[in-house]
């Protein structure tokens, strides 16, 4: 049992450091490009969540909701960018903060009077309920392994859409030298536009995938922003196979760490204590090994030229 235990926490692990990458993914991929920091990306993992919810209930298809999730989170990220993100690009870093921030609150405050205060529920969907055996005699949720099935195929398409496709070029290009690319005749406003809308997809698409396993409501999109803000800085800004491997890490040291601690402290203390300690400690493991890698890596460990 023991086996099957650590089995299903390791594939816990890698659910949740998937998801992380979906955030971290389109972070990177606007700070590569843009130099822009924003806050309000979690606000439109948050949009992806609760538009799944609300197109899932109102026809009764968790995939329509799922493909609902990605034209939201696209557009309200193409229209920020339109709006307000544009006149940030020259600004400092501060105001990009300050900016962002408030539209977290923007995001927020209306999601509340569009939604109401009280959390949507997202049912799994009936093809994906089911569970499968694993070593030791366990049962997974097949829910949690279609999520990691998902992100290898975002990450392998992320891939190739950055290293087999013209847009994908002139994305590297857009992080190497934005001047220039503008020089040859590249519409600059467009590409960061589209950049964005994709960022902005790809955390509406966690959003929504994770909604099924959480309730949907105001707020969710902060703390996972905060971890995907981690993966980042562990994998190397502006680097999508940075933010695949650190998402991993992270995700696989913050579960297996809040498994395992409470469980090795047991032998030392009682149960109560073990368990409390151990939860805190785990809690802090992950900033522990961001401050180790950029200790040793500053630039992270798959830092983007440039």
């Amino acid at each position: 049992m023991q086996t099957a235990l650590l089995i299903e926490q390791t594939l816990n692990g890698l659910q949740f450091g998937v998801m992380l990458f979906l955030m971290a993914a389109g972070l990177t991929l606007i700070f590569g490009v843009m130099g822009l920091i924003n806050l309000a990306h979690g606000s439109l993992y948050m949009v992806g969540a609760f538009a799944c919810a609300t197109v899932a209930a109102w026809t009764g298809s968790f995939w329509l909701g799922l493909v609902a999730s990605l034209a939201a989170a696209a557009a309200a990220g193409a229209i920020v960018e339109i709006t307000v993100i544009r006149r940030l690009y020259d600004r400092d870093h501060l105001d990009q903060v300050l900016a962002t921030f408030a539209l977290i609150l923007v995001f927020s405050e209306g999601t509340r009077w569009l939604f109401g205060s009280f959390p949507l529920y997202l049912n799994i969907p009936p093809l994906l309920a089911g569970a499968v055996p694993i070593p030791g005699g366990a049962q997974y949720p097949l829910y949690r392994l279609a999520i990691i099935g998902v992100g290898i195929l975002v990450a392998i398409g992320l891939y190739l859409l950055i290293s087999r496709t013209r847009l994908g070029m002139r994305i590297r290009a857009g992080e190497s030298d934005r001047e220039m690319i503008g020089a040859l005749g590249v519409d600059i406003r467009t590409l960061y536009t589209v950049v964005f809308a994709l960022g902005a997809a790809l955390a509406g698409l966690a959003g929504a995938m994770v909604g099924a396993l959480q309730s949907v409501q105001v707020g969710m999109g902060e703390p996972v922003l905060i971890l995907a803000f981690v993966v980042i800085v562990i994998g190397g800004i502006g680097s999508i196979k940075g933010a695949l491997v650190g998402a991993i890490l992270v995700g696989l040291i913050d579960t297996l760490g809040r498994f395992l601690l409470p469980a090795a402290l047991a032998a030392f203390m009682g149960p109560s204590a073990a368990a409390s300690i151990g939860a805190a400690l785990a809690s802090m493991l992950i900033y522990v090994f961001m401050a180790l890698v950029l200790a040793i890596r500053p630039r992270g460990l798959f830092a983007a030229a440039g």
